[in-house]
């Protein structure tokens, strides 16, 4: 009876997970009750993937991940990577590999979610149509994370499932051997047929064209290194949410200038855009706002933020100019522009005369929003996502801490856990993420995710599911381990498509594990098989977050991630069943 009501309620959670819009930590959540109240798993096996430690390296990574975001690393290190390319398989190839191999390292979702917005401006500095670069990505980033244990979270996962129930640790680089050769294939089909399988669309998202406008100011510091570079160069030509308006050099105006004209010391740069071309023009290293922003406010770095204030009729500097009204002081925040009637004005920012309906963008601490959103000073009072301009100054050492992190996992000096655990402790103490974001990094609805689908797991294992569908597995090829072993890549596949990564290598372990005990061999190359195929989500958009990811920015259609992926897919499932042997023998010698 145990058998048949686990079955059943995997059945029940297929069929929520796809066809219903219940969140999926929800739908898993219901399930370990299910078991625990039914009494197929005890309290402590329902909630043992909750002390997993793949489960805990996964969280811990998230941390990482969010330093090495916070202090631009990664946007630094896309700027110099992707280049100038003239062409699209050229494109195709400076993108490919700089995400495939971070995706290696940190991990993929984060890699793509920092991507996503550098390959639409560059898609458009090099007029190449985002929806050619952004399944690329997805796909690269995805075949990456194979290449490490730590490159995506199914590998973890399932790392932590070995160490539990068969004792086996695994290398941080023990997957290179077949993650490396199936990120080659798969990267060398979207070069050769690009123009076969990547769709042309235009992206869903549109700006709106009344946006409000706003012109902000910045000038090049001393030092920079935009000095000496031409405009283009300096990858200010094509922003996404802006476009750089004029520049002030000392008392001559330059209006209309070329991409090939050079910049200089001191230089003000005028922009003119939505309120997101703030936040874009923050992350250039090199450009500082002419004011000061809200380092004159000696507010700390990470705590930094933009936000939208709408003066109301009860505001305290009414037909004052801002210097007038000591807004700087009064409120401490950086007033970088106003917007009036949706409209920028034109004026130095400290003789503006403000109004009841005047939009000011700011640079303010994440406490002005909580502080200033029910006073009477403003109508509205809203932060802008994702603002925190990045503190490029220690991203050298977020970079030097992760290869830290793979130098102590790979020599076998610490275990990959460990080895995170200090990495993020050491990500918070030298300042490179705040306690705060370090929390908010976290996520825990995928945490939640994995860890109630273990239970999942431990219900096939304990009620003797696994064993009756790995006799199933086992009958239809009782002679061959090779053709039980793709099999299993293949289910996997398809319970990928279908529901999360995750879930799908949770469920499929025990039976990995139970038809390599049934026909006498060793189970290592089935789970390492799981591993590969859990992963291996190139058909759906659905299966793989970092598809759904790219789906809205790259305009895509359900039709091409089909087209684009099953190509893929093949090729890097021959490849995985035809390496996997010749690494981990089958038979137990």
């Amino acid at each position: 009876m145990d058998m048949y009501f686990t079955l059943s309620l995997i059945g029940l959670v297929f069929l929520a997970l796809v066809t219903t819009r219940i969140a999926a930590d929800v739908i898993l959540m219901a399930a370990m009750g299910c078991l625990i109240i039914s009494g197929v798993l005890t309290v402590g096996e329902g909630l043992a993937g909750f002390a997993n430690p793949g489960v805990m390296t996964i969280a811990i990574l998230y941390i990482v991940a969010g330093g090495l975001q916070e202090t631009g690393a990664v946007q630094w290190l896309s700027k110099y990577l992707l280049g100038a390319p003239k062409s699209l398989k050229t494109a195709l190839v400076r993108l490919i590999v700089p995400s495939a191999l971070l995706s290696a390292f940190m991990n993929n979702t984060a890699v793509v979610a920092m991507f996503i917005p550098s390959v639409q401006d560059w898609s458009k500095r090099i007029n190449i149509p985002s929806s050619k670069l952004l399944i690329p990505l997805s796909y690269a980033a995805i075949l990456g994370g194979t290449c490490t244990l730590i490159g995506t979270s199914t590998n973890l996962v399932v790392d932590g499932l070995l160490q539990k129930e068969l004792g086996i640790s695994l290398n941080i680089f023990s997957l290179l051997w077949v993650g490396l050769p199936i990120t080659l294939i798969g990267g060398a089909l979207l070069f050769c047929f690009s123009k076969q399988l990547l769709p042309n669309r235009e992206s869903a998202i549109e700006q709106a064209e009344n946006a409000r406008q706003y012109g902000v100011d910045m000038r090049i510091e001393k030092g920079s290194k935009l000095i000496g570079k031409s405009i283009e160069q300096a990858g200010l030509r094509a922003l996404q949410y802006g476009y750089l308006f004029e520049i002030q050099r000392g008392n001559t105006l330059l209006s209309a200038v070329g991409s090939e004209a050079q910049l200089y010391e001191n230089d003000i740069l005028v922009f003119v855009g939505s309120p997101e071309c703030a936040r874009e023009i923050q992350s250039i290293q090199g450009l500082k706002p002419v004011g000061g922003g809200a380092e004159v406010l000696e507010i700390e770095h990470n705590k930094r933020c933009l936000v939208e204030a709408v003066i109301g009729p009860e505001f305290v500097g009414l037909g004052m100019t801002i210097k007038e009204a000591k807004f700087r002081t009064r409120f401490q925040a950086a007033v970088l522009s106003v917007s009036r009637k949706g409209n920028k004005i034109n004026s130095k920012i400290g003789t503006i005369q403000l109004q009841v309906g005047d939009t000011l963008l700011l640079e303010t601490s994440q406490d002005f929003v909580g502080q200033y959103r029910s006073r009477r000073d403003f109508l509205l009072v809203s932060a802008i996502n994702d603002s925190t301009p990045p503190n490029f100054e220690k991203a050298p050492i977020a970079v030097g801490l992760l290869a830290a992190l793979v130098l102590c996992s790979a020599t076998g000096l610490l275990s990959i856990l460990e080895a995170a655990m200090l990495c993020a402790a050491a990500m918070l103490a030298t300042r490179c993420i705040s306690i705060s974001k370090a929390r908010r990094n976290v996520d825990l609805t995928v945490i939640t995710v994995i860890a109630a689908s273990f239970s999942l797991g431990a219900a096939m294992s304990k009620s003797g599911a696994a064993e009756m569908i790995a006799s199933n597995i086992v009958a239809l090829a009782p002679y061959s381990p090779w053709l039980s072993l793709a099999l299993i890549y293949m289910i996997t596949v398809l319970f990928t498509e279908m529901i999360t990564n995750n879930a799908a290598a949770v469920l499929m372990f025990p039976i990995a594990v139970a038809t390599a005990n049934q026909l006498g061999c060793d189970p290592l190359p089935f789970v390492i098989t799981i591993m590969i195929a859990a992963s291996a989500s190139f058909i759906t958009p659905i299966g793989y977050q970092t598809n759904l990811m790219v789906m809205g920015p790259g305009g895509y259609k359900i039709q091409d991630f089909l087209r684009a992926g099953l190509p893929i897919s093949l090729a890097v499932g021959i490849t995985t069943l035809l390496i996997i042997p010749q690494i981990w023998p089958l038979t137990i010698s």
